[in-house]
């Protein structure tokens, strides 16, 4: 299995993007365990990130990442604009800055939700204008829309023998356990953003995790990752689970800024999609809550 979490975006007081927390975050997914990074996601705030700062973002991140060990994985997205000669040139600028993976965000390949020979056509006429030795993978980010892929298009990236990663964001155990079986045996590895259908997806077949959970707890997904055949993961799948529900109604991403503090990386507590104000004490409460029953949690798995 492969446990990767989203990359979030630490800003300065200005409001300029603070590359050196950048890296002591790297370390810290690193040294919890974590197989890689999804650097210039949606958890990044790539809707609100200049290219020149999505470009020096990401080469922060892979060059700390490969000094690091060169095998932490490192998978890039970036591109968010309309037309697909402006998200090649977004892509070529991340590639040239360093990744593992190009990750294509399904959503920019149909964005008026046409179907599935619209979305075919646009990847191929976008994959043509990438450097042909890009290994390459599809996110199905939620914004502006979900775009979910289907077996036809799945059949399709197969085809072309050159991706290798898809977060997939579809949350239904029965999709991700039929995708899973389209995928088996291929180079191609699905891995569910979703930690409540994880446990169930790895069982069914799925390669790992993608997600913002392990911005709090990666040690317990990189346990889970390892021991998801065991009687305790359904355990921490249970814990693991419950707390991925603060994704929805607590101000994410400040909630993880706010961790890394609690974690004793400092933290400006700035986002530029929520308002500063939205991490109430409230919220402040529930992650340190969580933060205490994940500390307990950990320690019950590693004693054995």
């Amino acid at each position: 299995m492969e446990i990767l979490t989203t990359m979030i975006t630490p800003y300065k007081k200005d409001g300029s993007i603070d590359f050196n927390t950048a890296e002591k975050y790297v370390d810290w997914y690193y040294e919890n365990g974590l197989d890689g990074i999804f650097a210039v996601c949606q958890s990044s705030e790539i809707f609100y990130l200049s290219l020149e700062e999505r470009v020096e973002l990401n080469r922060r991140v892979y060059n700390r990442a490969k000094k690091l060990n060169k095998d932490f994985l490192v998978v890039s997205s970036g591109h968010v604009s309309d037309t697909l000669e402006e998200q090649a040139k977004e892509l070529n600028a991340i590639y040239e800055s360093g990744t593992d993976a190009l990750i294509l965000i399904t959503n920019r390949l149909d964005i008026n939700n046409e179907g599935d020979e619209v979305f075919i056509e646009n990847a191929k006429k976008l994959i043509s204008r990438l450097p042909k030795d890009a290994k390459l993978g599809l996110y199905e980010c939620p914004h502006p829309y979900k775009r979910l892929v289907t077996p036809k298009i799945l059949d399709w990236c197969l085809s072309t023998g050159r991706f290798y990663y898809m977060k997939d964001t579809c949350c239904d155990a029965k999709i991700m356990a039929e995708r899973s079986k389209q995928l088996k045996g291929s180079s191609f590895k699905l891995l569910n953003a979703n930690c409540q259908t994880l446990l169930e997806s790895m069982r069914n077949g799925a390669d790992g995790y993608c997600g913002i959970m392990c911005n709090f707890h990666p040690r317990l997904y990189a346990w889970l990752g390892k021991n998801y055949l065991s009687e305790k993961a359904d355990l921490v799948q249970s814990v693991t689970g419950t707390f991925g529900f603060t994704e929805i109604g607590l101000p994410y991403p400040l909630t993880a800024k706010y961790h890394m503090n609690l974690c004793g990386i400092k933290t400006e507590n700035i986002a530029r999609n929520r308002l500063s104000h939205e991490l109430t004490e409230y919220a402040k409460s529930c992650m340190e809550q969580m933060k205490l029953a994940t500390d307990s949690l950990e320690k019950l798995i590693e004693k054995e």
